[in-house]
């Protein structure tokens, strides 16, 4: 082992520790070779670039002592010449202009020569040189000298002092003001240089003070030119002509340059300076590219709130603005709070013009006029991801196109993902009528002034309506509900709303972030809840007036003596609960009509009363409701009429995910997955033969879809219709239809169909002209709509003003009052105009646009989008309710006012209604001389033409040959009438003229019913089932969102309701699903709490 280790060698010198830290330069043998990099710097003419021009510390210093002693040898030279004394004249005026002409010699290269014939050089020449010469030759000191020239030398040095300054301050847009600084430093030069030449050279003529000399070229500079004072000798007056001939040249160029860059810096939009950001508000809007309507629908939304009265608005975009925008931002009430800034977010230095990081929000919305979505979606994750970057702390409000992107902008404050909105409000359209009627007015800023001043009722109440918003105050702090602190929710809700007309619709726990919408009976207000109601304005802003007589306790008197009668809300609100039996505030006497409630055991004496509203829910009466389990008649599993095989659901969630990010849903769900060849309804296969609607014998009418691409968005259409808490024998089948020509229709059961759900055509999104982008949809909803008229079509557009071509009728006088309507309010400043559009009020169309403003809304309500996301079941939250429907039936009208309904649905099902869906026969108004043509009118004729469809459909076109000689021989004597009396019978002239255009509209649509009858025949389909109805077009249909309690129910209303959630507890019944209320009538029936006014 010794001899072993004495065989160890030591480890060279390299190896070693030490060496390793230290390094060793001794070793023999190392090959290594020092390499030393930038020798070139090394040299004197780098170390000189390096002091004078590379190095910005340095340079600076050198140039601002440059700068000021040019600047000075001015001023000492205007001392000189005003302590000067005149007597004595220096006639070498010009000896030193001598010494500028260096003598040529052809052995210097390179840019030498270029350096000498400098303007800076040769000043340099003629003003330092001489003083040089002058220290060491005595002599010659009273040799003049023009320093004044050093004017030009002294702006040379301020420009590049200003230059090295921006390059030191990294500020790259500088180019305004170095051109202004130009253009003020050549002005000042021109008149000092010429003022100080003239006074010089005119020493030998009239011998003129500098004051003098300074005035007579303002005077010239200006083109004024008095004359009082004029150069003398021709020196003075060949360097005015020069000084002349320079400004002329000189000045125009520069101004030229400056009107550039103003007009640049007007396209850029300039920055937004960094002390206005701090001392001021504003928030960024970040686009691809501004349209009027985007930026109008943004700023009245966004300053349709008080408090945001004081914001600044800065644009961020990559376009240049257009005309129409241009205009929009001159107005003064947008010029002094907007500021359009044109660049990219991507870049930092836009987003420091912009003071991002000082912002108090950021607002980046997608280009929903783009062909790839898909592609704009990218866009905007890269705006947000350089937003957050550049500013970590701004807020961010994001929209997205697509939901499969939304987890890209995860980390944003607040998202809304358009196709998610758009298909739960097509999807709830067909179970709740108008829902995107409902949730567009609940999301708009609006004071319910729309329509106030026409002469029609329905449109005053449907604008006086629309005004109504979601607000939120907590219960500490409120007077609508701070009496109800220790009540049940439902207790306050009904109380809130008999008192004040306040619709309380949810509630949020203080430790508890969910928002729940009716959590029911069973939650007990607290102080510290934060409560979401609706109502026409928040709490805030109103003020509780009450009537004198109730403060002293009232009159001794009835209710009823004197023809000083309370309101019928103070009437409610100083009974109790029974008070709701009031219908109106006429005497008991009066009879009430139709809506007279049913008698009790015939006698007439007593009429049935409503349940009051308990305080405390009875907990044991509240049992839980268990609908994982199949127990009730909605969980069976049905069979068809024709035996055909049963279908088996169970409740559960969605096993797959078509994207990330999806809130999870209890859902009906089949037992087992089906193949995937029997998803194909026109097709049969090996499981089924069936190829057509009919075959397969649905019971319940079916939702179809019409869409060019099945994308992920349908996900969100089919989970709210087939959500948990909806009854199974309720469910309607739905079918994808991924064409639309007319046998395909006819193939996948439109004539079955209760609802037809027409989605945007996206290959049209890239018109040249942006309205033209909904041109397919509406011509297709046309289409459709003259095939089928009494088909209910739903359909969704991306322009709002395009909405006035759905169900177009050229004729139609009544469309045309509303259109000018539409223009009134407009004019007025609504934000709402569209809303009196028929289509629209009656839920057949929306634009997903309208719902820009659920995000504009969310900076100062940030609870919006999620309260908009329960309402749609976009999100379901445990003991959160969920939005459903009710139609009043004939058997409901003995309810008669909306208070005592909703005391009804409080007391029975624990059931919030929040509106009311009326359709009603349309009224013309006569002052815009239009006639009202009732169906009835041609009732005879329908009929007879029913028949003779029955009994040989070949007869067909005589029929129409007749109908049309019949109307051709009424517009004959609706001339001669006309002629004979034109005064006396002016109105039934118009009446019969509307006859014959009711005449050929059927004529037509009983040819297009024809050509329907024969596909039909062609494809083996029976033509039973398609029933020729008229359009509607005697009916029209309107939201009134929390309407007063004393609101009369009409029949057909259909009433929107927030159920509780059916997981969390039910109230002492569950809640019935039928869209009756008898039953519920007959199970709060108390004969010892009846009545009696």
């Amino acid at each position: 082992m010794e001899q072993l280790e004495s065989e160890v060698l030591p480890l060279p010198p390299r190896f070693r520790f030490r060496d390793l830290l230290l390094g060793d330069q001794s070793f023999p043998n190392d090959d290594r070779v020092q390499v030393e990099f930038y020798v070139n710097e090394n040299t004197f003419k780098e170390r000189l670039k390096l002091f004078f021009i590379k190095n910005q510390r340095s340079s600076l210093r050198i140039r601002v002592f440059n700068f000021s002693l040019k600047l000075l040898t001015c001023l000492l030279y205007i001392i000189r010449v005003m302590t000067d004394n005149p007597a004595q004249s220096a006639g070498a005026s010009h000896s030193a202009a001598q010494q500028n002409a260096p003598s040529g010699n052809n052995k210097w290269f390179g840019n030498i020569w270029e350096q000498i014939f400098q303007v800076s050089f040769l000043l340099e020449m003629i003003n330092t040189v001489p003083f040089i010469i002058t220290i060491f030759w005595p002599s010659i000191r009273n040799i003049f000298i023009p320093v004044f020239l050093n004017c030009w030398l002294a702006k040379c040095a301020l420009e590049n002092m200003i230059n090295d300054v921006h390059r030191a301050i990294q500020r790259t847009n500088s180019a305004m003001f170095n051109q202004v600084l130009i253009l003020i430093c050549t002005l000042l030069c021109l008149v000092f240089t010429g003022t100080c030449g003239i006074q010089h050279l005119e020493r030998a003529g009239k011998n003129l003070s500098l004051f003098t000399s300074f005035y007579f070229c303002i005077v010239t500079f200006s083109t004024v030119g008095f004359g009082d004072v004029t150069p003398r000798i021709w020196p003075s007056q060949l360097l005015v002509v020069i000084m002349i001939c320079v400004a002329l040249v000189v000045l125009p160029l520069q101004f030229e340059e400056l009107i550039y860059l103003w007009m640049e810096r007007q396209k850029s939009g300039g920055n937004y300076s960094r002390h206005r950001a701090q001392t001021e508000k504003h928030v960024v809007l970040c686009v691809s590219a501004l349209k009027i309507d985007l930026l109008m629908d943004f700023l009245n939304e966004f300053y349709a709130h008080p408090r945001l009265q004081d914001y600044y608005v800065v644009i961020l975009c990559p376009t240049e603005m257009d005309l129409q925008v241009r205009r929009v931002l001159q107005i003064p009430l947008w010029s002094q709070r907007v500021i359009y800034l044109q660049g990219s977010v991507l870049k930092d230095q836009d987003l420091l013009r912009a003071k991002m990081d000082d912002a108090e929000a950021c607002f980046i919305l997608s280009s929903r006029n783009e062909v790839d979505r898909m592609a704009a979606d990218h866009q905007t994750i890269l705006r947000a991801w350089a937003v957050k970057d550049f500013a970590p702390n701004c807020p961010l409000y994001v929209q997205i196109l697509k939901p499969e992107n939304k987890f890209h902008v995860k980390f944003a404050d607040h998202v809304v993902c358009e196709e998610e909105f758009k298909y739960a409000m097509l999807a709830l359209n067909c179970v709740c009528p108008a829902t995107s009627t409902l949730v567009t007015l609940l999301v708009h800023t609006s004071r319910g002034r729309e329509g106030q001043q026409s002469p029609e009722q329905w449109q005053r109440m449907y604008g006086c309506c629309s005004g109504n918003e979601v607000y939120h105050i907590k219960v500490c702090d409120s007077k609508f509900f701070g009496e109800y602190n220790g009540k049940s929710f439902t207790y306050a809700s009904f109380h809130a709303h008999k008192k004040y007309g306040v619709c309380l619709i949810g509630i949020k726990r203080e430790d508890n972030k969910s928002i729940l919408l009716n959590p029911g009976p069973r939650h007990i207000m607290a102080s510290t809840d934060t409560c979401y109601y609706i109502n026409i304005t928040k709490e805030e802003n109103s003020a509780f007036i009450f009537n004198q007589e109730e403060k002293k306790g009232g009159p001794a008197g009835g209710l009823f003596d004197g023809p000083s009668q309370l309101p019928v809300h103070s009437i409610i609100a100083s009974m109790g609960t029974v008070a709701m039996d009031l219908q109106n505030t006429t005497p008991p006497d009066a009879p009430v009509g139709k809506l007279v409630p049913p008698t009790v055991n015939g006698t007439g004496s007593r009429r049935p009363s409503i349940a009051p509203v308990q305080e405390l829910a009875d907990s044991a009466s509240i049992l839980p409701c268990d609908l994982l389990s199949d127990q009730s008649e909605d969980d069976s599993v049905f069979t068809d009429e024709k035996g055909h095989s049963s279908t088996e659901y169970v409740k559960g969630y969605p096993p797959n995910s078509p994207y990330i990010g999806s809130s999870p849903t209890l859902c009906h769900l089949l037992a087992e997955k089906a193949p995937f060849c029997c998803l194909r309804l026109d097709q049969g296969c090996r499981h089924n033969s069936f190829e057509d609607a009919k075959a397969y014998g649905f019971k319940n009418k079916l939702i179809i879809v019409s869409a060019e691409t099945a994308g992920n968005g349908l996900y969100n259409f089919i989970v709210p219709l087939r959500a948990y808490y909806r009854p199974r024998k309720e469910l309607n089948p739905i079918v994808l239809l991924l064409d639309n020509p007319l046998d395909s229709l006819l193939q996948c059961g439109i004539i079955y169909a209760d609802n037809l759900v027409v989605v945007d055509k996206e290959s049209t999104m890239s018109a040249e002209e942006d309205y033209m982008a909904d041109a397919k949809t509406i011509v297709n909803v046309q289409t459709m709509f003259r095939l089928f008229p009494s088909l209910s079509i739903i359909t969704e557009l991306t322009h709002p003003s395009n909405m006035r071509f759905m169900q177009f009728r050229a004729k139609d006088c009544y469309s045309y009052s509303l259109s000018k309507l539409e223009k009134k309010e407009r004019d007025k400043g609504s934000n709402l105009a569209f809303m009196f559009r028929l289509p629209f009020a009656a839920g057949r169309v929306f634009s997903i646009s309208m719902l820009d403003t659920l995000l504009y809304q969310s900076f100062v309500k940030d609870y919006m989008i999620l309260i908009a996301r329960l309402l749609l079941g976009l999100d379901t939250t445990p003991g959160s309710g969920y939005l459903c429907a009710m139609k009043v039936k004939e058997e409901d009208l003995w309810i008669g006012t909306y208070g005592r309904l909703f005391q009804k649905l409080c007391s029975s099902s624990a059931e919030i209604p929040i509106g009311i869906y009326r359709t009603e026969s349309h009224i013309f108004c006569t002052s815009e001389s239009q006639v009202s043509v009732s169906v009835d009118d041609c009732e005879d004729t329908k009929d007879k033409g029913d028949e003779s469809r029955n009994n040989d459909p070949s007869d067909h076109p005589l029929l129409r040959k007749k109908s049309m000689q019949w109307a051709r021989r009424l517009s004959k004597k609706s001339v001669r009438w006309q002629g004979a009396s034109r005064d006396s019978n002016k109105e039934n002239a118009q009446r019969i003229a509307q006859q014959r255009l009711n005449l050929y509209r059927r004529s037509e649509r009983e040819e297009l019913s024809e050509l329907v009858r024969n596909r039909m025949r062609h494809l083996g389909l029976p033509t039973s089932g398609y029933d020729e109805q008229n359009d509607h077009q005697n009916t029209l249909s309107y939201v009134l969102i929390n309407p007063s309690p004393d609101t009369r129910l009409e029949l057909n209303d259909v009433v929107y309701l927030i159920r509780s959630d059916p997981l969390a507890h039910v109230p002492e019944e569950p809640p019935v699903h039928s869209s009756s209320l008898k039953e519920r009538h007959e199970s709060s029936m108390d004969t010892k709490e009846d009545t009696q006014l």
